[in-house]
């Protein structure tokens, strides 16, 4: 979401007024609204108004409605309303929803009312009433605050709504339970979780079922590693999966031993190991070496040992083994009073030790804050409605003002979070090193194993396996490693727990406050009631943990641009996602907690849900990488140590305070309007591929069925010429024989045919019209004494006979014509046969 900007009506802004216009309230103050007809509008309205609006998700539901708010950081007036799920807050006549105003309750880290003096130099203004104003801080990087007219009793009203709804006695009290699956449901999880594990023992063509799950039988192993199904039940260890990955050579019964060595029964297990080589990366919590650092495990030794592989080139030599402790040293030793500590290189195959020096979650939660103050105060906008121009009189690194910029890049400086960012990226990157470079194995932990260990093993993972980087395997990536293993997600994300006690404490730590300077609202305002009363380390566990995790991604993902498959938008809607708590993957502490709720059936997927926006366009979806290059990058990223100087993630953490540079990605919105484009383009060839296609066939049809008739006109032209000869031949013959010959045929009438070339030229184009399937029946008659004496062929048989006399007379008249008798009974003879007969053009001469 693009926070707003400022409206360009017919009324300026109030930061665009100067100071004696706003105090005295001048024609832009918020305080010169006109507050009768705001009250008539909140007469006649009720929650029934707001129930039909078209930005309300399912099962969203109004409680609270606050007239004549205004959003002091933009200076907007309009709309306040408190939901069962969020904030909204819409615009005055529009009714249209304002993002920078809009929050989910679950995403709002801590809120208190606050009142501001309207200072004035006149002498009437004691009777200024203050500013009534709610400040909200978010998760997200924002700070809002509203500002309520005064004199009523609406900022009471959400504030007890906002105290209501942001501190849920269950887990079932969320917004999500009320919602349901609805179209996103939720497939099971250990199904993915075990798909995951079969595509890392090189058994990828196997699918995970319920079935399986239930009768025991994704036990699977290879050569080296196996399932273990030791933790079905989560007897062995609550907060780790049903299902993990230890050494074959291991036994359930070792495992039994060993995990009592390790805080939380957090024992070593393996989250990746590297096709081939057979080097892994493993997981687990600190030892329990005891206050001295003398306690021992032969159990845990031989565990460990067991990930050091013999090397495939040289079967004598075993593999290398690393053991990276991701806390400082110092705060390792510490924690030997309480039972813990890190491990002894003598103890573990002279395996060498390695301190990452990574601080924990209190310092990051500290960092986080004091980095939301300085991008609030240094931002183009801010909670107190003044940019940094305003306030600094020019922007802090302009008119030479050097001494302003050096104190605005310290107070960034200060807030450490980029220098966690760095070690973080340093601890990963070191890890992903060993084990593509050497073919070592490198065994991860921290104190409990669930926080700084799940951040470098999950960002290792994505170092090495480019699947890590595509959309299913970066949803595998943290259903595995995040999920799965049991980061506590809702203690650090803030949400209520499986046993009602949500823990909602979000102090501001006091070695913040003397390290940046309070905006101009927070320095005139006096807390009002706070829902943060103590800051006790020990009763909050808050801390972004996984927000500081996406952020390296990120920090990866600007390094190398074409390597993944998803783009930073993904990321941040992701994120957004995670933090409302919309959906139920994330709640809980553990795999086990999430059963015990049943989160897979009464919730909705968040990863369903992207999903469902991806497909609603193609690869020109804003979570789609334009410059994504799989074959570029099919192997290990491994970032030199020169590379790993971490900025601040724009498009989170800018977006609220400088949303125009959040936005400026002008490259790659181009890019990708190109690329839709060129989508559209090509949809357009295919489909003028497939019309020519179908074009070419048709023709190609038309081509042989065009030939075919030629050859049949052809032939039937020969056989009609043929036939012809045939007729004509044996016309000739039979009429010189003094014989009649007629021709039948059953759908034309019986007609004789004449010796004339005119008959026979008709009986030909008869014939052709006939066709060769028609029935011919042929008579033969002789030929009277009239018609054999007109009969030309005759007369000439007569004059050739040598029984004629001169006189004409036959000398041998009673016998008849011996050479006509003896044609005509050999004609008679082979009748039955004249039907058949067949003359070849051969046969007869040319005339």
């Amino acid at each position: 979401m693009t926070p707003p900007r400022p409206p360009s009506g017919r009324q300026r802004p109030l930061r665009y007024y100067s100071d004696s216009e706003r105090t005295e309230g001048g024609s832009g103050s918020w305080d010169t609204l006109e507050w009768n007809k705001l009250d008539q509008t909140a007469s006649g309205s009720s929650s029934t108004s707001f129930a039909n609006l078209s930005c309300l998700l399912e099962s969203e539901r109004v409680i609270v409605e606050g007239y004549g708010v205004v959003l002091i950081n933009t200076d907007e007036a309009g709309t306040l309303l408190v939901t069962n799920f969020r904030i909204l807050f819409l615009s005055e006549g529009t009714r249209k929803v304002i993002p920078l105003g809009t929050i989910p309750l679950a995403t709002i880290e801590k809120f208190n009312k606050t009142a501001l003096k309207v200072q004035s130099n006149n002498r009437q203004s004691d009777k200024n009433p203050p500013r009534r104003l709610l400040q909200v801080t978010g998760k997200d990087m924002r700070i809002i605050v509203y500002g309520f007219r005064p004199k009523t009793k609406q900022r009471r009203s959400v504030f007890d709504a906002l105290l209501r709804c942001t501190k849920p006695e269950r887990v079932w009290d969320l917004y999500t339970f009320a919602c349901g699956p609805s179209k996103f449901g939720n497939a099971n999880p250990k199904e993915r979780l075990l798909n995951e594990y079969f595509r890392l023992l090189g058994k990828s063509s196997l699918r995970a079922s319920m079935d399986m799950i239930e009768d025991g039988s994704f036990t699977l192993e290879n050569e080296l590693w196996r399932i273990s199904d030791l933790n079905s039940n989560y007897n062995l260890c609550q907060t780790y999966p049903f299902a993990f990955m230890v050494p074959k050579s291991i036994s359930d019964e070792e495992l039994l031993q060993a995990c009592s060595f390790r805080a939380k029964c957090r024992l070593p297990v393996i989250t990746w190991c590297q096709p081939g080589s057979g080097a892994v990366i493993a997981r687990s919590s600190q030892p329990l070496v005891g206050l001295m650092m003398n306690m021992r495990s032969n159990f845990d030794e031989k565990l460990v040992a067991a990930f050091c592989t013999q090397l495939g080139a040289n079967k004598g030599e075993r593999r290398k083994l690393y053991i990276a402790d991701a806390r400082p040293r110092k705060n390792a030793l510490a924690n030997g009073a309480m039972g813990g500590g890190s491990e002894s290189s003598s103890n573990y195959f002279q395996s060498p030790i390695v301190f990452f020096g990574i601080d924990n979650i209190h310092a990051m939660r500290e960092s986080y804050s004091r980095l939301r103050d300085y991008l609030d105060m240094h931002g183009a906008t801010s909670s107190d409605g003044r940019s940094s121009f305003l306030r600094h009189t020019g922007w802090t690194w302009g008119g030479g003002n050097l001494s302003s910029m050096s104190a605005s890049v310290s107070l960034l400086g200060d807030s450490g979070w980029l220098i966690h960012i760095q070690n973080v990226l340093a601890g990963a990157a070191w890890i992903a090193a060993r084990v593509a470079v050497e073919s070592a194995s490198v065994l991860v932990h921290c104190s409990d194993g669930w926080d700084r260990t799940t951040q470098l093993v999950s960002l290792a993972c994505l170092m090495l396996d480019p699947y890590y980087r595509t959309f299913a395997g970066f949803q595998a990536l943290v259903e595995k490693d995040w999920l799965a293993f049991g980061h506590p997600f809702s203690d650090r994300v803030g949400m209520p727990n499986i046993s009602g006690s949500g823990n909602f404490d979000f102090p501001r730590q006091s070695s913040s406050a003397g390290s940046y300077p309070s905006s101009p609202v927070r320095q005139s305002t006096q807390s009002g009631a706070s829902q943060s009363p103590s800051s006790s380390h020990a009763q909050n566990n808050y801390s972004p943990i996984f927000t500081q995790w996406v952020d390296s991604v990120s920090q990866l993902m600007r390094m190398y641009p074409c390597a993944f498959e998803f783009s930073p938008t993904f990321l941040v809607d992701f994120m957004d996602c995670l933090l409302s708590c919309r959906f139920g993957n994330f709640l809980c502490n553990s795999e086990k907690e999430r059963q015990q709720c049943a989160i897979a059936e009464a919730c909705g997927c968040i990863w369903a849900y992207l999903t469902d926006l991806r497909s609603l366009a193609t690869t020109s979806h804003v979570h789609c990488n334009p410059f994504y290059d799989p074959l570029k990058y099919d192997g290990p990223l491994l970032p030199p140590a020169a590379s790993l100087a971490p900025t601040l993630w724009p498009q989170f953490h800018l977006r609220w305070a400088c949303p125009e540079e959040a936005t400026a990605a002008d490259i790659e919105v181009q890019c990708r309007a190109m690329r839709a484009k060129y989508s559209e383009m090509q949809k357009e060839k295919e489909a003028t591929e497939r019309r020519v296609d179908e074009i070419s066939f048709a023709m190609e049809s038309l081509s042989a069925e065009l030939l075919r008739e030629r050859r049949m006109s052809w032939s039937a032209r020969e056989s009609a010429k043929r036939a012809t000869k045939e007729y004509r031949a044996l016309t000739r013959a039979v009429q010189s024989l003094g014989c009649k010959v007629n021709f039948t045929t059953s759908d034309v009438e019986d007609a004789p045919l004449e010796t004339n070339n005119n008959n026979n030229n008709n009986n030909s184009r008869r014939r052709d019209r006939q066709g060769n399937n028609s029935d011919v029946s042929v008579s033969i008659s002789l030929m009277s004494e009239e018609n054999r004496s007109e009969n030309q062929v005759g007369r000439v048989c007569e004059a050739l006979c040598p029984l004629r006399t001169r006189e004409g007379v036959c000398r041998w008249p009673e016998a008849g014509c011996a050479h006509l008798g003896s044609q005509f009974v050999g004609l008679k003879t082979n009748f039955d046969a004249f039907d058949r007969l067949s003359i070849h053009e051969s046969y007869f001469k040319s005339e």
